[in-house]
This record gives structure tokens, sequence and C-alpha cells, in this order.
């Protein structure tokens, strides 16, 4: 078992943006604009001792610095935990005094490690409102709650062993310098919270992605006198339960895609009868693993491989969250009925480091064990994967640390839905595997002032899309779904199939 894979993403682990090259630095400190000559000492009321740094590929000022904050918020003594912060002022010189804030997916990724990728997508709003990011606790360089049993560079033969690694995950949790029952998402909400008030904000203006919609949410619950608007871009309700639903939705994801190939001339010309061949793979790879011998992606050295039933859906299942990689995936199916496993194993390389860089195992599970696993009774796994070709074995092994791992404390009213009447934009994917559209509409029955936007062709995450991005902007200037333009996306569609690895059909 490689970890939470198959858990919920964000923006470093499913998706590249086209993110234009920005001027450097050192042009915005030699025109000594006002927003690259802010310090933290010109900011009334901040208490978070910032440092000019630089983001690796954005060519913005920013500010860094860290935060601490008590691992036991209730005792107020023992240990302490450092909380990486990041903010990037507003390129305006008198900008709105409430920033936007990111809360990463996951749960486990660091919001400040994605700092680089994400300021470069939010440039309409930076230009009025400081950008603000800051690892929670367990993540990026906020302590993290790191591991990882099998790392990217292992023979591929560990990776595609979907056995469970027990004992490399009892090496992590004894090695801790943390109490992992309390790094939960209404304990980190409280600390982002304290952060706000460190760094003088009076309101913020949340971005949730994935995980970190939920964790908005508990925030928007927790703290709503701070909460100015709120956007929610893949969104995961109280009443979504990770892993629980995640073979029905998966399902979902394949079965539009194998009806778009099969709508699709070139698609169903060139691999007739997919669905049925993907079957009857299933069944061979569950009646016993295939053996192959490839040749390693990067190396280019022969290695022995066993692709097992879970190995292989684990694969495929990261491969639905975003179109551009989905396109591959009638290919990929393809080659495999026919024995060559060598494009999987090629595609599974390209996902995992960039996965493992920023996805702290032990975060995840500190949340899973304690908010989800606890509402899933066997009864439910059963009935939630009959069918799937997900499968009950591919929810329950994303169980199996939550076994012997410390569960923390949740308020009894936890997992009731979040009534609020703070704006609120929801974005959905319309083949998101994981999030898909109806979870919004779930959030959205307790939301009364919230607009939801379904973008068609789009995966789990919406601001790959220009107009998603300006929706957003406009969004966050009028501080109200009022008037908005919710016709976003229209045309969009899915990616063409490829038909070779030269690519789709002209």
């Amino acid at each position: 078992m490689r970890g939470p894979g198959q858990g919920w993403y964000s923006f470093a682990t499913v998706r590249t943006h086209n993110a234009s090259r920005l001027l450097p630095a050192v042009l915005c400190a030699l025109l000594s604009l006002p927003a690259c000559t802010r310090s933290a000492a010109q900011e009334p009321g901040r208490k978070v001792a910032l440092s000019p740094c630089r983001l690796e590929g954005v060519g913005r000022q920013a500010l860094c610095g860290t935060y601490e904050v008590w691992e036991d918020r209730a005792a107020k003594q023992g240990r302490k935990v450092p909380l990486k912060v990041v903010v990037v002022p507003a390129l305006a010189s008198s900008p709105e005094l409430d920033p936007l804030v990111l809360l990463a997916g996951g749960p486990g990724q660091g919001a400040a490690k994605l700092a680089r990728q994400v300021v470069p997508l939010l440039d309409r709003i930076q230009r009025n409102r400081d950008l603000v990011f800051v690892d929670q606790r367990g993540t990026g360089d906020s302590r993290p709650l790191d591991c990882d049993p099998v790392p990217p560079d292992a023979p591929l033969a560990q990776q595609f062993d979907d056995a469970f690694l027990e004992a490399a995950f009892r090496k992590c949790l004894a090695g801790y310098d943390a109490d992992v029952r309390l790094y939960t998402t209404p304990i980190a909400m409280d600390d982002l919270d304290e952060v706000r008030e460190a760094l003088g904000y009076e309101k913020l203006n949340l971005y949730g992605v994935s995980y970190g919609t939920r964790a908005a949410l508990v925030y928007l619950r927790q703290h709503p006198e701070h909460v100015r608007t709120v956007i929610l871009e893949g969104v995961a309700p109280m009443s979504l339960l990770l892993p629980l639903y995640v073979a029905r939705d998966s399902q979902r994801a394949l079965d539009l895609l194998f009806t778009h190939c099969e709508q699709d001339a070139a698609c169903t010309k060139r691999y007739p009868d997919l669905r049925g061949r993907f079957t009857s793979l299933l069944a061979q790879l569950e009646k016993a693993p295939a053996h192959s011998r490839v040749e390693h992606p990067l190396t280019g050295v022969p290695e022995d491989v066993t692709i097992t039933h879970g190995g292989f859906t684990g694969v495929l299942r990261g491969l639905l969250y975003m179109p551009e990689a989905a396109a591959l995936v009638p290919l990929v199916l393809d080659r495999a009925t026919q024995g060559d496993w060598r494009p999987l194993v090629a595609i599974q390389q390209s996902m995992s480091g960039g996965f493992s860089r920023n996805l702290s195992q032990g975060m995840f599970f500190s949340v899973v064990c304690a908010e989800d696993a606890p509402h899933m009774p066997d009864e439910a796994i059963a009935r939630e994967t009959k069918g799937t070709w997900l499968g009950e074995a591919g929810v329950r092994n994303m169980l199996k640390p939550c076994a012997f791992w410390p569960r923390g404390e949740l308020p009894k009213d936890y997992r009731e839905p979040v009534k609020s009447d703070v704006p609120v934009l929801l974005l959905s994917g319309e083949l998101d595997p994981v999030t898909p559209p109806s979870w919004a509409e779930d959030a959205k029955r307790t939301l009364t002032h919230s607009l939801h936007v379904v973008l068609p062709g789009v995966g789990h995450g919406t601001s790959s899309i220009g107009c998603a991005r300006a929706l957003m902007a406009d969004f966050v200037t009028r501080g109200s779904v009022e008037g908005l333009e919710s016709k976003c996306g229209e045309g969009l569609k899915r990616p063409p199939f490829f038909t070779s690895f030269a690519g789709p059909v002209p």
C-alpha cells in the first residue's frame, strides 16, 4: 500500500497550470513599487515577524515567517507547533484590508508550499488584496507528519505492490515528535484564526480546494464573524466521508469516459468494446496479478513488475482527476488488455513524484481516521462499493492504518451541515471523480447566499480554466454572488482522446 494517493488531491498533484512568467523580483525592488516595499513593521497590528522572501518561479515579492501555536490548544502547555506563513502583498498602494487565504487539499498538503503555483492563478485578486498561505499543522513546513513507506525512487516492483506496509506506518507513528490526535481540522482552523489575528486582519476571504473546502467550512462555522466570502473548489461537504464514496464517484467518472469514447467516432473506431475489455481485464486481475518486464521510464533499466488489481485501479483512478490525463485512458487500457503495461508504468511514475513532494501522509491519517473512519460501518462500505470497478477492497485498504492510528476528539455536531448566510461561490468540474457536482449541491442547501457553477469537461479542480479565475476575482470584488455571471464554461468539453502516442486524431 503506497499511501493515501486514493484520497483528495489539489494543485500540485493532479494538474499543471500554464502560468506565465512575470517580471523578476529584482525589478520590483528597483522600481520601489508600493506593494514591494511594504514590510511587517508598516502593517498595523501585525504580531508576526515577516521577512522578504522569493517564491521560486514567481517574480513577485513575498513575506515569509513563522508563527508558533500550542500543539495542545486546550491545555496551552507542552509542545508548540511552528506554522509557516507566507504573505504575498497586494499590488495596490492602498489595498483592501481583507486578504484571500488558501486552504490546501490532501488532507496533508501545505498551503505555503503551494504558493508559487497558486499566486499566478490569483493575479486578479492580488491586485487589490494580499494573498495569505499558511501550512496547516502537520503539513509543509509546519512540523509535517511525513511518512513515505514507498518513496518515488523505489523499484517498480515496490511501487506497484499494494500490500499494506503496517510496520512502516507504525514506524512513522513512533517517530513523530507530536501527538497526532491533535492534528484534526477543527484544531487547525483555530490555529488559522490565531494567525489571522496575529497578522492584523479582521476578515478573511477563504479559498478552499478539495479537502480545503472542508477546512473552509469548519472555519466558517467556528469563526463566522471573521469571514467575508468563501470560494469552494471541488467541494467536500461535511456529509462526504473519505473514502466511503470514492468507489461510487470514481465509477461515475469512468462511466462518463466510456460513454464519451463511444460517442466519439475516432475513439470508438480505435478502441472497440473498450468498456467490455476493461471489465474482462479487471476479472483477470482479480483472479491473478499480471507479470511483466518493462524498462524503467526514467532509467531505461529493465525491471520486473507485478500488476495487481489494486495497483492497477489506483493508477487509473489518479488519471481520472485531470481530463488531460484521462484523455490517455483509452490508449492505456487498450494496451493493458493486450498485455502491454509500459504506458501504465510510465504514467504512474509521472504521477507519483509530484504527489509525494507535498503530502504529509501522517496528517492524512490524523484527519481521516478521526473525522471519517468512525462513521463508516462495514455495511456502508459494502453498500457504496457494490458493483464498482474499484471494489470493496480498494476502499478498505485505504482505512487499514486507522486500526492503530490514534484518533482525536471532535465536537458532537461536527458532521452536521454548515449553515451560513456568508456569500459562497461553489465550483465543480463535471468529470470530477472524487468531488462531483452533487456534493456541492449538498453543501449549497444550507448556504443561503451561494452560487454553484459546474464547468463541463473539467475534472478535479477548476481554477485552470480562465473564466473560473475571472469569476472568482469578480466574486471577491463584489463580496456577493448577486449579479455574478454563472455561464462560465459554456462551450467547454472534454479534451479529445489520444488515438496513439502522437496524440488525438487531427
